[in-house]
């Protein structure tokens, strides 16, 4: 009887091992499990960077980050060379990547992509002073040079069919952005870029132009392996949709692009001049009365700049005057005695935008709150808060800037502002003021940053240890 049982036994075990009794864990139940999801990305500014705080920043960060918080583990990043994103994708080394890559036929044949959450186009680019490309013919002979394994390279053997002549060069260890920056110090004629790189690049390298587009706007989405279980993936679709249902996603491309929509060449070849002819000489000023109101003193020269030009004698028709064009009477509520005197002007400022600031509802999350009391700077808070009175009875977030900067201009029109409390405003002008600090604070911050390249935090990563670029 006993060898008769262990028969039975041997036959039950056979038999749930055929019929998978016991499954294999899920890739998503495994990532709880250990409570960490590896994800691969690029340093740059549209994707993985350091902010002014020496925090991590950027789009792919910041989504990277939800999805983590999301599922409840440690997000741990890797930074391998691009040409090798996708293929360690492909062999499973991540879960998957979040590195600013569109989607094409030929990375689809080996990754499987999530939801598109940002269109760009590839665009061909080359230096002002330089004769403009107007196709492919015109390039012909030129000097190009794109990144190995990119969508651009993709595009040039597709051209290529067309334009047997083509040649171009691809560099296997440098990002998209530093060969924009090659194309600015004349050492290669061409490059080929994604817009939004383009977009925020063209702030710093002016010089930089759009010669034409190159194909048809193209989907950025995370790259996953390609599995049978679709557990992980089926997540991300999930968070993907509720970040759009929310808004939130809207909101976090509004923070990263939302100020780079117009390019102004003779004004940033202008801020340029003046920050090394002007800034240098009250960058104490800016920077003491920063550490005493708990403030980047690069947004303050930000908005000096916006105010004044660094101008500590400047004066405007309404009669503000200073490097921080301070009212009469706010001079008066804040003690300042002479409103053309640099160091009170500046100390001043930092003041009166250290009130605003506090004057917002502490619900309100960065960067929000201090765009909004930026805006209060420049239009009052009392119109600032009519508006944000509108944003709401329209149905939008009144704590959200992206909503309220829509509202603003409203202001402007009798239906809406009759009903307000503090009536009448040029809402249009704060919404530009608005964005005009936005790009001067990301030059400073860039300026500042090159001139003290050798003081720079190193982003130490587990696969690689990287300085990562600051907030641009």
């Amino acid at each position: 009887m006993r060898w008769l049982l262990i028969l039975q036994i041997i036959l039950l075990g056979l038999i749930l091992q055929g019929c998978n009794f016991f499954p294999e864990t899920s890739v998503l139940a495994k990532i709880k499990s250990e409570g960490e999801i590896v994800v691969i990305m690029r340093p740059g500014s549209t994707t993985y960077y350091l902010g002014p705080d020496d925090q991590p920043a950027g789009l792919e960060y910041e989504l990277a980050k939800r999805f983590a918080d999301r599922l409840g583990v440690q997000l741990k990043i890797i930074t391998p060379l691009f040409p090798d994103i996708i293929p360690m994708v492909a062999d499973g080394d991540a879960h998957f990547a979040a590195a600013g890559l569109s989607i094409t036929e030929a990375r689809q044949e080996v990754v499987r992509f999530g939801p598109g959450y940002q269109q760009i186009t590839q665009q061909l680019i080359y230096r002002y002073g330089n004769p403009r490309p107007k196709s492919i013919a015109d390039i012909l002979g030129g000097d190009i040079e794109v990144v190995s394994g990119s969508s651009h390279a993709e595009q040039l053997v597709t051209l290529q069919q067309q334009y047997p002549a083509l040649r171009w060069r691809e560099n296997s260890e440098m990002e998209s952005e530093e060969l924009l920056t090659f194309v600015w110090e004349h050492m290669i004629d061409y490059t080929i870029a994604d817009s939004n790189e383009v977009a925020l690049s063209q702030r710093f390298y002016p010089e930089l132009r759009v010669a034409f587009d190159l194909g048809e706007p193209e989907s950025l989405a995370w790259a996953f392996p390609l599995s049978d279980d679709d557990s992980l993936y089926d997540e991300a679709v999930i968070f993907f949709a509720s970040l759009v249902d929310s808004g939130e996603l809207a909101q976090l491309v509004e923070r990263y692009y939302g100020h780079t929509k117009t390019f102004d060449y003779v004004g940033t070849r202008k801020f340029k001049t003046h920050y090394y002819q002007r800034l240098q000489t009250y960058r104490e000023l800016f920077e003491a009365a920063a550490i005493e109101n708990d403030i980047d003193w690069r947004l303050l020269a930000a908005i000096s700049y916006q105010e004044s030009h660094w101008n500590p004698k400047a004066v405007s028709p309404t009669g503000v005057r200073g490097m921080m064009m301070l009212t009469l009477t706010t001079a008066r509520e804040l003690g300042i005695r002479n409103r053309i005197d640099p160091k009170q002007s500046i100390n001043g400022g930092a003041r009166y935008l250290k009130s605003l600031i506090r004057r917002i509802p502490k619900r309100i999350g960065e960067p929000d709150r201090i765009w909004m009391a930026i805006a209060a700077y420049n239009v009052g808070f009392g119109h600032l808060e009519d508006a944000r009175i509108i944003t709401a009875q329209r149905g939008l977030d009144p704590d959200k800037w992206m909503h309220v900067k829509e509202s603003l201009p409203l202001l402007r029109q009798k239906k809406w502002y009759k009903k307000t409390r503090y009536g009448y405003a040029r809402g249009h002008e704060p919404v530009m003021y608005v964005r005009n600090i936005r790009n001067y604070y990301d030059l400073v911050q860039r300026i500042s940053d090159d001139k003290e390249s050798g003081q720079h935090a190193e982003g130490q990563l587990e696969e690689s240890a990287i300085t990562l670029p600051r907030a641009i």
